[in-house]
């Protein structure tokens, strides 16, 4: 009998010990996946915002030392602010930026993105954020004067850019595509190409950056930016669209805008 006892109060004693481990975890005990599903279900307040994005395109993003910096970059704080989440930014190849949202690998994609018929296949696009254009840069004293002027020549594009895509429709012109803006500009300063054809703000750092080349005044094309969001997602398009249109008058927009722009 002395046993039997003894063996039924340790087995109440575990049993107790147990039973107080098990109440605690809800207060703070609980794991991070458990923790993560609970903050992002609902309203998706304090959860994370992930932001594909190609960190080669300034002053809309790149980088500042290790820090990724710029127009989108920042407009997407205030959003994901706005919204109680956190924003988490992944650099990719630009061609990558759409498929990483439509796989669900990221949340949205801001990369200087225009709609397109091709894009809007995919993923859905927010409200519009800023107004661009594309831009021509050449070499100084090059006969290339005007889009027409294009006619025959050989074109450098960042690869899946709406500069890729519309000079596709260049007259008997030979397209050279790159990863990076950079690399275009580079292939026309060493005389490679005749032209590039860029994002109005990008082509502003590049003529600033490299002597010997500038920038056209006659827009290439006219487009707007705009965020891309998984088709299944309408909540959060609802919520970005929300976000912008406070942003925009509010004046924050215009404000984080200028903040870059004035300043190249």
């Amino acid at each position: 009998m002395k046993k039997l006892t003894v063996l039924l109060l340790s087995v109440f004693t575990a049993t107790a010990l147990f039973g107080c481990a098990g109440a605690a975890a809800p207060q703070g005990s609980a794991s991070s996946e458990t923790a993560s599903e609970t903050e992002t279900s609902g309203d998706n307040a304090g959860g994370t915002l992930v932001m594909a994005t190609n960190a080669e395109f300034p002053p809309y993003e790149f980088y500042d030392g290790d820090a990724i910096v710029g127009i989108d970059v920042e407009i997407m704080q205030a959003i994901a602010e706005d919204l109680g989440m956190t924003l988490q930014i992944e650099d990719m190849a630009f061609d990558s930026v759409i498929t990483s949202v439509q796989t669900g690998k990221a949340d949205i994609g801001a990369a200087g993105l225009t709609v397109t018929e091709d894009r809007l296949a995919n993923v859905n696009f927010s409200d519009a954020y800023a107004e661009s254009a594309q831009m021509i840069i050449v070499k100084e004293g090059s006969e290339v004067a005007s889009p027409d002027d294009l006619v025959g020549k050989t074109v450098g594009v960042q690869l899946g850019t709406t500069g890729d895509i519309y000079a596709e429709d260049i007259e008997d012109a030979t397209v050279e595509r790159y990863n990076k803006g950079m690399e275009a500009v580079q292939a026309l300063s060493q005389g490679k190409i005749d032209a590039v054809i860029i994002d109005r703000e990008p082509a502003k750092v590049f003529v600033s950056q490299n002597e010997g080349i500038k920038m056209l005044d006659e827009e290439f094309t006219v487009e707007e930016y705009a965020i891309a969001i998984a088709k299944d997602n309408e909540e959060l398009l609802n919520k970005v669209n929300d976000s912008i249109a406070s942003l925009k008058s509010s004046g924050k927009l215009q404000e984080i805008a200028e903040k870059y722009i004035n300043a190249e």
